[in-house]
């Protein structure tokens, strides 16, 4: 058994053959670590793609196929081309997508792309063949909660790095060539979708689709993004040791501390400053403001959104008493 873990770490950190005998411990058992590592990306990627599949797959037939409602991006134009067409949804989902897999394996890598192909192919076979039941016939109920499976799923599959809506792949190429932002081109892409519903359905259901979209949106970014907003602050302080003791044992949040230079004045004139950076919720804000206040009202202050956080001190220490 040992044998085999060791050819395994071997091989998953190219390691080659006439090496073997002259490995250190050491690098076996960084070997071993990192292989541990990779094993666990690799079923947490797995479990969160698999989740992602159920719950698309639950949002589209326990809901939106039932009243004819669409989504935005690529499952929208599958959705569209069904209803108008009576074409299989779960072929669909496989044609629609196989162009932004392309270009996903072109601009994000082969890893990527594979992930993704898997993703949108166990899609289309739950939508084929596992039964949902329809949960409601409630026109906005159908749109507001088919809307938040579909984007929960879509979300979850993100979260374990494929796409099961190639959209985004679409928009990241087309932001790189014509310098716009990648969430005009998603606009520009679902008006066009949705002038399609109300051409080819109705204006009705092309509303009802729009919430539908809506709902699904915010919830991707939910997903995503995770459950507190954290929130970046820079403060440029002369009083930086008085306002890092404030965050560290009030706030309990630890900080980083960058030496600069503070330029003012007519003339330009410079001065040697430390700057500090934390990161703390939303909800903080308020007390870090009024504590700011009360040490320096003249500290500059810059927050920006974060859009996610990994080590380091982002959890609350116990505060000192």
């Amino acid at each position: 058994m040992k044998t085999f873990w060791k050819n395994l770490i071997l091989r998953s950190n190219s390691i080659q053959k006439d090496k073997v005998k002259n490995i250190s411990s050491y690098k076996l058992a960084r070997g071993y670590r990192n292989l541990r590592i990779n094993l666990k990306r690799i079923v947490k990627d797995l479990i969160l793609i698999g989740a992602g599949i159920f719950s698309a797959s639950f949002g589209l037939k326990g809901f939106l196929l039932t009243n004819n409602f669409i989504d935005g991006g690529a499952t929208g134009i599958s959705l569209l081309i069904s209803a108008t067409t009576k074409v299989q949804l779960p072929i669909l989902l496989i044609v629609v997508n196989f162009p932004f897999i392309l270009l996903g394996n072109k601009i994000l890598g082969k890893q990527f792309a594979l992930k993704t192909t898997v993703a949108i192919i166990f899609l289309a076979l739950c939508v084929a063949f596992v039964n949902f039941p329809t949960v409601t016939n409630d026109n906005l109920l159908v749109a507001i909660f088919g809307g938040f499976f579909l984007g929960a799923g879509i979300g979850l599959a993100v979260r374990g790095g494929a796409v099961i809506d190639g959209t985004e792949v679409l928009a990241i190429f087309l932001s790189k060539k014509f310098g716009t932002t990648i969430g005009d081109i998603i606009i520009l892409i679902n008006v066009f979708i949705f002038s399609a519903a109300a051409y080819f359905l109705s204006i009705e259901i092309a509303l009802y689709s729009m919430i539908t979209y809506l709902s699904a949106s915010k919830t991707l970014d939910f997903i995503v993004e995770g459950i507190e907003e954290y929130i970046g602050v820079t403060i440029v302080s002369s009083h930086s040791e008085e306002l890092r003791q404030m965050i560290t044992y009030d706030l309990g949040r630890g900080v980083t501390i960058y030496s600069g230079k503070r330029g003012y004045g007519k003339n330009g004139e410079s001065k040697e400053v430390e700057i500090i950076y934390t990161v703390l919720t939303r909800l903080e804000l308020n007390k870090l403001n009024v504590e700011i206040q009360k040490i320096d009202s003249n500290a500059f202050v810059v927050m920006n959104s974060v859009k996610d956080t990994k080590g380091g001190m982002i959890k609350k220490r116990p505060l000192k008493h």
